[in-house]
């Protein structure tokens, strides 16, 4: 059995708090280097260079990529052979994020109740979602979620008779509906099955994937191309100056569902894709 303390995760929260708010990840400055030499319209290329230059200035001078610092979203993937001690993991989480967005001068946009909106003024509670796993490792996985995105996302329980074009037409109209407010170049996260709740917890965690991969089930995989490709036939572009650079990949993620059912979530997000994560 693995122990593993909670000042510790306390420090590494803290840490991946601020290095997701000042450093793009790799995958996403590669997607925007490619977006920027493949789209053919000068107006997204111009507006690429400034993001990848508001990336580099951020990284250098070490401040927030956006103004926006999000509301921390935390993914715990826990082993069952793993051991907690020295006080309760959630309240470990919160500090680091505490910590993280006081010391690194970031932005606290979290409100203590959706309805009276007071400041919490340190940027928690996180929303945290944990995952027992096989084995003695613990897996925190940090996203800085902004809400001009989030706000564009949406879900809906589709009739199976619906099928694959209900799908396919449920994500495109997502997309044309958030136009630049999500501020794209945009990353679309789909969840597909499962319950309600499911599918937009699919939709969120598949975000955490690298750029780089695709869906390991081929299907799926052909399907986050063709739609990529029906994305840039909608001609938003770069911050909505038009283009076919709207959306720098679409990742879909699916579990199995009821027979009545065929819920569909997409989670936007925006390019500042701020995520990190660290392993016990």
């Amino acid at each position: 059995m693995k122990t593993v303390h909670v000042n510790d995760i306390t420090k590494e929260v803290k840490r991946m708090c601020i290095e997701a708010a000042y450093f793009l990840p790799e995958d996403v400055r590669r997607a925007l280097e490619n977006a920027r030499e493949n789209d053919d319209w000068q107006l997204s290329k111009e507006i690429l260079d400034q993001i990848l230059l508001n990336g580099e200035i951020a990284r250098t001078e070490e401040v927030a990529y956006c103004q926006d610092t999000g509301m921390v979203v935390a993914f715990v993937d826990i082993g069952q052979d793993v051991h907690i001690e020295g006080g309760y993991i959630e309240d470990a989480i919160n500090e680091g994020v505490r910590q993280g967005y006081e010391e690194g001068f970031l932005r606290k946009s979290v409100v203590s109740d959706p309805i009276e909106r007071v400041n919490t003024k340190d940027n928690t509670p996180a929303v945290i979602n944990y995952k027992v796993v096989p084995g003695d490792e613990l897996k925190i996985t940090i996203a800085a979620k902004g809400f001009g995105s989030e706000n564009m996302s949406r879900l809906t329980m589709l009739r199976p008779a619906d099928g694959l074009e209900g799908v396919k037409k449920f994500i495109l109209e997502t997309v044309e509906l958030a136009g630049p407010n999500p501020c794209p170049p945009i990353i679309v996260g789909v969840g597909i099955g499962g319950t309600f709740d499911r599918a937009a917890a699919l939709a969120k965690r598949v975000l955490m994937r690298s750029l780089d991969d695709y869906n390991e089930n081929a299907f799926y995989a052909d399907l986050e191309k063709e739609l990529e490709g029906k994305i840039a036939d909608l001609g938003i572009g770069p911050q909505g100056f038009g283009g076919k650079t709207t959306a720098l990949r679409v990742m879909i993620d699916t579990y199995p569902t009821h027979i009545a059912g065929l819920p569909v979530a997409v989670n936007i997000q925006c390019h500042a894709a701020r995520h990190k994560e660290v392993i016990f």
